[in-house]
């Protein structure tokens, strides 16, 4: 049986975290293996990410890919 997740654990992520965090395990080596370690600037980083898509576009990210 496994636990429930934590609060700020994968299952509040959306899928712009969670490409980012496949990025990481891919391309970023042993630094970015574990994506809770980096669950802060991660944030940050998809936070810069939607605000650029928002003031290029004028529109909002689609409910789907953002929390």
């Amino acid at each position: 049986m496994s636990a429930p997740a934590p609060a700020g654990g994968p299952d509040d992520r959306d899928y712009l975290d969670k490409g980012l965090d496949a990025a990481q395990k891919k391309f970023g080596g042993q630094k970015f293996a574990d994506p809770n370690k980096n669950r802060a600037m991660n944030e940050k980083i998809t936070d810069a990410i939607r605000k650029a898509f928002e003031k290029v576009t004028g529109k909002k990210v689609p409910a789907k890919f953002s929390n």
